[in-house]
């Protein structure tokens, strides 16, 4: 897949306009697109991009006092650069020198501690992800980027009424499309940037932007001295993805202490790297672990920090289902809490999905076909939670959406994470609607 197009994102959809009174935070990993976004949507906002050494030097002349003469509403990247920013920012702001500015940076620890000390109550913050499968089929069309079928079980609270509407098989050159996409994905990941590539240059540009973030976005973060322990740790933990964390086991392969080990993990989280997934509170069949589960938020940096070999088909599928899913819900702020049940006797369920509406079950298959047995954990899972349940989803690597047992639904992996394509459903007019109606009864 060989594209130059600049993709429409969910978060151009949901930004506010600049004419509301509110600052704006733009997060998330480096070269995900944020400038990209943050220029398309606010075209007409002066743009000053702070990695520029000159940009720092003359805004630290800027006093707070001439902040909305000289500087005025703008978009303002990599802010983690100058601290000093916000203490001007806050005063221009509240003098109402200026109603609206946004502001980009990729080191979450630094931004949102100065947002949190300086900024609180006067910004709002957004997180952008790499690529969501619905944005790659979408591509430059804001008209065709649409909520993908699971939201629609969610603003709908039915598996049933949902996927009993849907055609057994799509046909034709969309339902190709789609799945030449995934395949994209799960091969290279959705950072934007490797789409034009050739496969080799994609290969090279994913062990440069290792180093970059190593030597660079690291560095920010952590000041460490040497970076190899770092590194065979990052891997150790990647070849764990969605595996249950232990972080003495970690700490022990990687010859660090559990300290240590936990420090780096939560680098590599605040770095947006990775990401964790927290097990269900509630007892409903039996008593519960209480560990969560590690994944990966890009499966091309997965598969780079593993190695060809360093991770099995099935848990790469299943990072790849359970992170489009979970960067969908955060891009986009839902009210849905994803969680992974998991009791002492090892009965599991991938993901459960918990709204205001009730509780969706998720069971992820990397095969290419499914029965009713697969769905038997969830039918457990319905059973003790009675009203609550939404019903259950079979999700697996095959064609056919069909039912497996009572509100089980076998349904495929491309078309459980992308939109409307059979032009039954009536979807929320805008994501902002959308947004609304999930979670809400």
């Amino acid at each position: 897949m060989k594209d130059n197009t600049q993709y429409i994102r969910w978060l151009d959809a949901i930004l506010p306009q600049s004419s509301e009174r509110t600052l704006v935070l733009i997060t998330g990993a480096r070269q995900t697109g944020k400038t990209t976004s943050a220029r398309r949507c606010y075209r007409a906002l002066r743009y000053v991009n702070l990695d520029a050494i000159e940009y720092r030097l003359q805004l630290d002349e800027v006093s707070s006092f001439g902040w909305g003469k000289t500087v005025g509403p703008a978009v303002l990247d990599e802010v983690q650069k100058l601290p000093g920013i916000f203490d001007k920012l806050k005063f221009a702001f509240d003098e109402r020198a200026i109603d609206f500015s946004v502001l980009l940076g990729s080191a979450q620890i630094l931004l949102l501690r100065n947002v949190r000390e300086t900024l609180a109550g006067r910004i709002s913050v957004y997180e952008l992800w790499p690529l969501l499968l619905t944005e790659l089929v979408a591509g430059s069309s804001a008209a065709a980027l649409v909520p993908p079928l699971l939201a629609d079980i969610l603003e709908k609270g039915s598996v049933a009424k949902v996927c009993g509407a849907e055609p057994e098989v799509l046909l034709g050159p969309t339902a190709a499309h789609v799945a030449e996409a995934e395949a994209y994905l799960l091969a290279w990941g959705g950072m934007p940037a490797l789409l034009p590539l050739s496969e080799q240059r994609r290969r090279d540009w994913l062990r440069s932007y290792e180093l970059t973030y190593l030597e660079r976005d690291l560095a920010d973060l952590a000041r460490l001295q040497d970076l190899a322990p770092f590194r065979r740790f990052q891997q150790l933990a990647a070849a764990r993805s969605g595996q249950l964390l232990s972080y003495s086991e970690l700490a022990r392969d990687a010859s660090v202490s559990v300290e240590t080990a936990r420090r780096y993990l939560e680098y590599l989280r605040i770095s947006y790297q990775a990401f964790l997934l927290q097990p269900y509170s509630r007892n409903l069949t039996s008593t519960l672990v209480k560990t969560p589960k590690l994944y990966w938020a890009d499966i091309g940096m997965l598969r780079q920090a593993t190695g060809a070999d360093g991770i099995s088909a099935g848990a790469l599928f299943e990072n790849y289902v359970v992170s489009e899913i979970v960067k969908y819900l955060r891009t986009l702020q839902l009210e849905v809490t994803p969680y992974f049940y998991r009791t002492r006797s090892g009965m599991e369920v991938d993901l459960l999905l918990r709204s205001d509406r009730g509780v969706l079950g998720i069971e992820i298959k990397a095969s290419a076909k499914v029965a009713p047995t697969d769905a038997t954990r969830l039918a457990e899972i319905g059973a003790a939670l009675g009203r609550e349940w939404l019903g259950g989803i079979v999700v697996y690597r095959g064609q056919r959406v069909h039912a497996l047992r009572e509100n089980v639904w076998a349904v495929p992996s491309w078309r459980l994470l992308t939109g409307n394509h059979s032009g039954i459903h009536e979807y929320a007019k805008t994501p902002k609607e959308h947004k609304r109606n999930i979670g809400n009864k």
